[in-house]
């Protein structure tokens, strides 16, 4: 423990999990937070009575308690009290829970002390490390034998009900031994954004490209006719395009080596990557702000929805976040797709998701499993869903969605596309070495012609020359 205090303190322990815009965009609502709200306990004084009473005790839990500390984001916290009322009816324990959009601060202290919560909701990415930092104090509990557990309430497992791959990255699996130690949580996929008037399906004039070769010819068709095909908001979010382009090269298996710093793997099997990002830029709209501040990405937004561009790369929030915009097109309506497959192969949209573990010193283990388990359940999908909108990554979620936005949204994973998961692997800081600048950022230059294809590709094969050494030099 004191070692993990002088971690925690010094906040040494940082894992590099991009942000979509990070960097950049500081105005892009991606992991945009509710209003404020005070901590949250789970208290009832009618429920108590109820645990323990004669109807109660004959069941698993009765008499049990377990700590869940989360944090109070986006959806709110309504979703959190629904599921854990039915959770302490079904099970006869008591959760006492606390939420706070500083969940960090708050159970520093308890885990300094080594009285930790047994759940802990926090996502790998936040700026203050903590969930990373517990990783590597190996303060997770191994869950993947809650997979293998009946979901609470229903005959299936908890491995049937997951959407496929979501318990297969590096970012649950995190040593890479092939176990689970986060459990996936909300999530929300991102594409290609355009308007559907626009295309076939709306009553315009252009086919939807399935495959890469497809995108390209239509940006030489549209430009015949004044439009753009492709614009962005910042370069952070070639992120999740990149990401996705990248599952779609090599599968999972190059998706892993890229994202943890392989260097021959970006020389060699990164090139397609880099030649097709080349060519795409060559239909860019010319209007596209580089270097787009807290305003001006909204502009390059904004070109979608006039017609001036065909498709932006972005992620679920582009709905409300320009919900309010001028000078939108009389026939527009958000329309959403996966990124074409390179090579007539599988297509896939990335997915941003959220965590939940369950800490390695919990003295209730069964119990905390049990409600890990019971996540995955349609009657919790169903209160998150309804009371915060967050959305679960369970099969048939989209039968559970009533909004059309939503159900826009979530039916991208429909027609054989898969979703691509996962973030960049551990290392260590390398002074005057960032990854993602060289191989985000850059864009902007490759764009107007400041650098070429073939310079962006060795600048990035020799920042990732430099971690992966930093990485060798650590073990």
């Amino acid at each position: 423990m004191k070692k993990l205090k002088t971690t925690l303190l010094a906040a040494l322990a940082i894992f590099a999990f991009t942000a979509c815009g990070a960097n950049e965009n500081d105005g892009a609502n991606k992991d945009e937070a509710a209003p404020s709200s005070e901590q949250t306990e789970q208290k009832d004084d009618s429920k108590e009575e109820k645990y323990s009473s004669d109807d109660s005790s004959d069941k698993k839990f009765a008499g049990k308690t377990l700590t869940l500390a989360g944090l109070d984001g986006g959806y709110g916290t309504e979703g959190w009290k629904k599921v854990i009322a039915n959770f302490e009816e079904m099970t006869g324990a008591k959760v006492e829970a606390k939420f706070e959009k500083n969940i960090h601060e708050v159970i520093r202290p308890e885990i300094q002390a080594g009285n930790a919560p047994d759940v802990i909701y926090n996502n790998i990415g936040q700026e203050s490390g903590l969930t990373e930092t517990m990783i590597k104090e190996n303060m997770l509990m191994d869950i993947t034998d809650v997979l293998d557990m009946t979901v609470p309430g229903e005959d299936k497992k908890v491995s049937e009900k997951i959407i496929p791959g979501f318990t297969d990255t590096a970012v649950t699996n995190p040593y890479g031994d092939g176990k689970t130690y986060l459990a996936p949580l909300f999530y929300s996929p991102t594409g290609l954004w355009y308007n559907k008037a626009m295309f076939k399906e709306g009553g315009g004039k252009y086919e939807l490209p399935k495959t890469m070769d497809e995108f390209i010819a239509l940006g030489e068709e549209a430009k015949k006719d004044g439009i753009s095909l492709f614009t962005y908001p910042t370069t952070g979010y070639f992120d999740t395009f990149s990401f996705a382009m990248f599952y779609s090269i090599g599968g999972s298996e190059l998706f892993d080596k890229l994202v943890n710093y392989d260097p021959e793997a970006w020389k060699n099997e990164a090139t397609p990557y880099f030649e097709t990002v080349g060519k795409i830029l060559q239909y860019l709209n010319p209007n596209t702000v580089a270097q787009a501040n807290n305003e001006s990405f909204t502009q390059n937004q904004l070109q979608v929805m006039k017609n001036e561009s065909l498709f932006m790369p972005n992620g679920t929030w582009i709905v409300e976040e320009m919900k309010d915009a001028q000078g939108v097109a009389d026939n527009f309506e958000w329309g959403l797709m996966a990124l074409p497959s390179m090579n007539e192969g599988k297509r896939y949209a990335y997915s941003w998701f959220e965590q939940i573990f369950i800490t390695e010193s919990t003295k209730e283990a069964e119990l905390a499993k049990e409600f890990i388990a019971y996540l995955y359940s349609d009657e919790a999908s169903k209160a998150f869903l309804e009371n915060g909108g967050a959305v679960q990554p369970i099969n048939g979620i989209e039968d559970m969605i009533t909004d059309e936005n939503q159900k826009l949204f979530y039916s991208i994973y429909e027609d054989d596309v898969t979703a691509a998961l996962g973030g960049w692997g551990q290392a260590p800081a390398v002074e005057g070495v960032d990854m993602t600048k060289e191989l985000f950022d850059a864009v902007n230059s490759v764009a107007n012609g400041d650098k070429s294809v073939e310079d962006w590709q060795k600048d990035v094969v020799s920042a990732a020359e430099k971690i992966s050494e930093a990485v060798k030099a650590q073990k």
